[in-house]
């Protein structure tokens, strides 16, 4: 059963209205369209998390895993770790086939992860520093979540969101990416986490004296790989604490009784700053 929110999407009653915004650009939602969010999730007594890490690398070299994991584990809430290393998963290639039913009709590893998005109550969601964004592997996964929309579906709506970044010289862009992606399906960013790890360069076997390569960049010209100057997120405590402590917010909010009408309103508010390049 729908829980009916009423608030109606025009200037009068939307409180997040702006003329100049929707004047450049169509809203997200038809303005007289009412929020509908699903009543399933609402006041249960145990919420459950779904951490994401899209870094191809195995789980014993992977700093993106490491620190998804770590706010998960601060959260003292329910969680489901998955990784999508090694998974075969198409981006949307805009086929429409998803828009009766809001059900992905590609054939890939996305299909068992589907239910697992459309259930969780919230995410943390985190991916490796490839050319200034997230890899291609978890956009693909979150470009899938378009599934979820058509018909003002409302499966994500409100949810809390949290983005976790690594990468060589600078783990924001991808948690930047990953926060854009949340805001276009409503869920809300509450916070993000990020880290410098070590990047292929260390390992590929010309890091000493590729011009290009991370190891100069960072260390400069004179540079030798030791396995005290690469980057480890494990053995960064100022990091690790701020991976902790995302999860502690994250886990007392959703505790302390989480409104996804209040935050669909918002996360739309930043997404209609966002399209307007604020």
């Amino acid at each position: 059963m729908d829980l009916l929110l009423g608030m109606q999407w025009n200037k009068h009653h939307n409180p997040f209205y702006h003329t100049h915004t929707l004047a450049a650009m169509p809203c997200l939602l038809p303005k007289t369209q009412e929020i509908r969010i699903a009543a399933k999730g609402q006041g249960k007594n145990t919420m459950r998390i779904l951490g994401v890490s899209g870094s191809p690398r195995p789980a014993r070299r992977s700093g993106t895993r490491a620190l998804v994991e770590t706010v998960l584990q601060g959260t003292g809430s329910d969680y489901e770790l998955i990784s999508l290393q090694g998974r075969s998963i198409s981006g949307c290639i805009a086929c429409l086939r998803c828009t009766a039913d809001n059900v992905c009709k590609l054939e890939d590893d996305m299909i068992s992860l589907r239910e697992k998005v459309a259930e969780a109550d919230a995410y943390v969601v985190g991916a490796p520093n490839h050319f200034s964004g997230c890899n291609a592997l978890t956009r693909a996964f979150l470009e899938r979540w378009f599934q979820f929309r058509h018909r003002e579906g409302d499966f994500l709506w409100g949810k809390p969101g949290v983005a976790v970044g690594v990468g060589g010289m600078d783990g924001g862009p991808p948690a930047r990416d990953i926060e854009g992606q949340f805001l276009q399906n409503l869920v809300e960013p509450v916070a993000s986490v990020t880290a410098v790890g070590a990047a292929p360069c260390y390992f590929c076997g010309h890091g000493e004296t590729c011009g290009i390569g991370v190891p100069r960049m960072r260390h400069g010209d004179n540079v030798r790989i030791e396995p005290e100057i690469i980057p480890r997120v494990e053995e960064q405590p100022e990091t690790m604490h701020a991976a902790t402590q995302t999860g502690e917010h994250l886990g007392r909010i959703l505790r302390d009784g989480w409104d996804r009408r209040q935050a669909a309103l918002r996360a739309q508010e930043r997404l209609m700053d966002w399209m307007a390049g604020k």
